[in-house]
């Protein structure tokens, strides 16, 4: 995300990705998604949130076409210890488990629905879940899940970035919003001192960032055999 739209990366090279983690970048970006409005909305935001839910629905769809199926996961804690706990089981049984939004995030605001909270026409035992479910449960089987990313901040930009490139450029400025800066909220927002299993999830927001912050995202990459 960010610059010009470089060509396709083959799997295997995205295999190579490898992100230099730059803490005060990502502390910037949470400052900036902990000051901005709840919803900032613009004809070129609602475009790009709509590029954003067709296109999971479509990877979503191509993967449960492909064997995989997702279950909202109703038991105690997070559905997986940790990454590796996810890869393996989802790699074992071609089954994932997702945090159903409300849970995680809570109830939709009264203040306007969040775009990823409308529901997405896809149906998993027998509930109409939202757009975000969808999204989410792309973002663990290809980010993390394909390509052995893991959960810390560093392997959530890269899982962020292989997600990336399913997704058209009009989609980018809604999906950096969605991961790069929850996850630099998460990291190194206001509750970063808490451990964190006790840590809240962040509010969803809609609003974008200015452009210079997703430059700097992909300033981030390069793949393993590039110089430097």
């Amino acid at each position: 995300m960010g610059g010009q739209r470089d060509p396709r990366p083959s799997v295997a090279r995205l295999q190579r990705l490898r992100v230099s983690l730059d803490e005060d970048y990502c502390r910037e970006v949470a400052a900036y998604y902990q000051r901005a409005p709840r919803r900032r909305d613009s004809p070129g935001l609602r475009r790009s949130y709509e590029m954003l839910k067709q296109h999971s629905r479509l990877l979503y769809r191509s993967a449960v076409a492909a064997g995989f199926a997702v279950e909202p996961w109703r038991g105690d804690g997070p559905p997986y210890r940790d990454s590796r706990d996810l890869r393996e089981r989802v790699t074992a049984t071609r089954r994932l488990r997702v945090l159903p939004t409300a849970v995680g995030h809570g109830p939709p605001s009264d203040t306007g629905a969040h775009p990823l909270r409308e529901p997405s026409g896809v149906r998993v035992r027998g509930e109409d879940v939202p757009h975000n479910d969808l999204f989410r449960a792309v973002h663990d089987l290809f980010g993390h899940v394909m390509f052995g990313h893991g959960f810390g901040p560093a392997g959530e930009f890269a899982a962020t970035r292989v997600q990336g490139r399913l997704y058209p450029p009009e989609a980018w400025p809604a999906l950096f919003t969605e991961q790069v800066g929850q996850t630099c909220w998460f990291f190194y927002g206001p509750h970063r001192s808490v451990p964190a299993p006790r840590r809240p999830y962040p509010d969803q927001k809609v609003f974008a960032f200015p452009d210079p912050f997703l430059d700097a995202f992909a300033g981030l990459f390069r793949f393993e055999e590039d110089p430097g």
